[in-house]
Formats: structure tokens, sequence, C-alpha cells
């Protein structure tokens, strides 16, 4: 709020609705993060072009101790009013058609929601992008462990304690809460050849998994063995994680034998209390028993299972595959993995 009095007094009309905006972007964001705060206030708390600039140095001055600068020079907006034409207008007046334009979906918007088996060079690069800079938070589960607190629960131990160093007097009470800490994600990203075309894009999702949660995130890869790439993937350069990748795992583009992957990572116990992402589309070699069997045992220890289908997002789908109908019973959400939109909801999901 004293960032906004400065803003006021800088002649930015930063009214109380604006504050209240601002304050509930931050609520979303991490208020720790200079970039958050900077763009939470940029778009909540200026009512145009001219406040920009008074905006920036405020924001330098309150925020960072800078010196202003000076101040930048008004910048000159242009908008673009998009019409409706009818057909026969074109006819009637050419000369007025040059300044209309066709008005378009976002571009953002129509790459989210795009299968990334249709997406050209340029437009998988943007989202591979914006992958990297997705927020994957986590569900947060109560440990075992104590911290103190304000509020919570008798801390018998701390309480004697501070009582003896009075000399036996009486002291004030002190209190406990249970910690909290993120849960565990395990992710089984299919690199078979059925997989070929959304494995990268699977691999760059989970390499922003382990980025948010270097210590609560595991990440293997199946196909004919299981492959754990989890230091790979924590390299903060995504181009460099994927080449680390790609000469880690031996069996790219090869069958898929699911059911004896999942009996070899409930044999490491990576997967109990965890949240287990499979992301495979059920085109499964091996018996289809052993895998239902290894299903069954796996949503007994985990603590939910979420099978990532790519074709789950087309029309009209199905899970006909043996895999699939083998390891539905024991899965409690089948989403879809073909889009920027579907990992997004992916993410969303692991936060719930």
């Amino acid at each position: 709020m004293g960032f906004v009095r400065t803003l006021r007094a800088a002649g930015v009309p930063a009214d109380h609705e604006r504050a209240r905006g601002f304050l509930s972007a931050l609520a979303h964001l991490d208020p720790a993060s200079e970039q958050d705060v900077y763009w939470a206030g940029r778009l909540t708390l200026c009512a145009g072009p001219d406040d920009l600039p008074r905006y920036d140095r405020c924001f330098a001055a309150y925020w960072a101790g800078l010196r202003p600068g000076p101040a930048r020079p008004a910048m000159t907006v242009t908008v673009t009013r998009y019409t409706a034409t009818p057909a026969g207008a074109r006819e009637q007046g050419a000369e007025s058609d040059s300044n209309v334009l066709p008005a378009t979906a976002s571009r953002i918007e129509v790459l989210r929601n795009r299968d990334v088996t249709r997406l050209t060079e340029a437009e998988r690069a943007e989202v591979h992008r914006m992958l990297a800079l997705l927020r994957t938070a986590r569900e947060q589960r109560r440990t075992r462990r104590f911290s103190p607190a304000a509020h919570g629960v008798l801390d018998p131990r701390r309480t004697v304690r501070e009582t003896i160093r009075r000399g036996g007097e009486p002291a004030r009470l002190r209190l406990r809460t249970r910690r909290f800490k993120p849960r565990r994600v395990v992710m089984l990203a299919d690199v078979s050849g059925s997989m070929a075309a959304y494995a990268d894009t699977l691999l760059r999702f989970a390499h922003a998994l382990v980025r948010a949660e270097p210590r609560a995130t595991e990440v293997f890869s199946v196909g004919t063995r299981l492959t754990r790439i989890t230091a790979e993937l924590r390299h903060r350069d995504p181009a460099t994680a994927m080449a680390a990748v790609s000469g880690a795992i031996p069996d790219w583009s090869g069958g898929t034998r699911l059911g004896e992957e999942l009996r070899e990572l409930l044999r490491l116990s990576a997967a109990r209390g965890a949240v287990v992402v499979i992301a495979s589309d059920g085109w499964e070699r091996g018996d289809p028993g052993l895998l239902a069997a290894q299903m069954a045992r796996l949503s007994r220890l985990a603590h939910r299972v979420i099978w990532v289908n790519p074709h789950k997002g087309h029309p009209g789908y199905e899970p006909l595959t043996a895999g699939m109908r083998a390891a539905l019973p024991y899965v409690d959400e089948l989403v879809a993995g073909h889009s920027l939109g579907a990992f997004e909801e992916l993410a969303e999901r692991l936060s719930q």
C-alpha cells in the first residue's frame, strides 16, 4: 500500500479499486519475485500509456532503492478497431476496405489448444518456451515434524524449558504446528515408437516439474527398460537438459513393456505416497495381465495415479488398447497430453 501511495503522489491514478486488484493479483503470484510484483502492478495500477514512465521510475525508487532516471518520452499508441464488413461492401467501396483488418483469434490461444504434432518448427519452439515458463505448484502434505507457531497445539518440551530457564516461574505457553512440504511427484514418460511425436514435449514438461521442485520430483523414461533421468533434467537450460536426456535413454523409439517397468519401479519403492503420472498411449507389448497386477499394487501404494494419454484430447477417443483397458480400473484420472493447454491443466491438477 505504501507503493500505491507513492504512485498516487507521482500522478498515477491508482485508486482503491486498482489497489485491490493489485493485492488480488499478488495473491496468485510470488510476492518475493521482482518480476511478478512489477507486472502485477503495471497491469492493475496503470490506467494508460502515460502512466508507464512514472510507474517505472516509482518502482525503481521504491523497491530497488535506485535513483529515478529521466522520464521516458510518451508512447504513441495506435488502436485498430476490428469491424465486420458485409459481403457486398467490398465492391461498393474498395477504398475503405484497405483500412479494415480481419479479426483473428490470439496466436498464443491458438497454440495453446493445437496438437503438438501439427505445429511448425517455429510454433513448436514457442510452445517449448512457454512450457519452460510454466508454473508447477504442488499439493502440500502434512509431515510428522513440528515447527514453532503462534497458533496451534501445546509444545510441552519448549514450555518446560522456558519454565526452567525462568527458575520455575510460570512461563508463556509455547505452541507448535505440523510442517507441510510438497507431495512428491513421480513421472513415467513413454519414449517408445508410438509416442515419438509427443516424447520431446513430455520431457520438456518433466523438465519444468523438476526445476520447480528438484527434491520432490522423480522422472523415469519407459520403453523396453526403466531409466531414471531426474539428474539430467536438473540442468537449468532446457536445451542442455534435453541433450543430456537424449544421451541417457538407451531405448528411444522401441517397444513398451510397461508392466515389467512398473514392477521395477515398485521394487525401488519410489512411488509410495507420491502422485504418479504415467504419460503413455497404452500400447503394451508385454502381458496385459502383468500390467493390471502392477497397476493394482501401484494404486494401493501411491497417493494418486494420473494417466496422461495424448490421444485423449482427440474427439471420439476411446481407451481400446489392451494396455489402457488393463490399467484404466486403477487410474484415478485420465487426462489429455497433446497440447500446451493440456499440460497447463495437468500442472493445475498436480497442485490440487
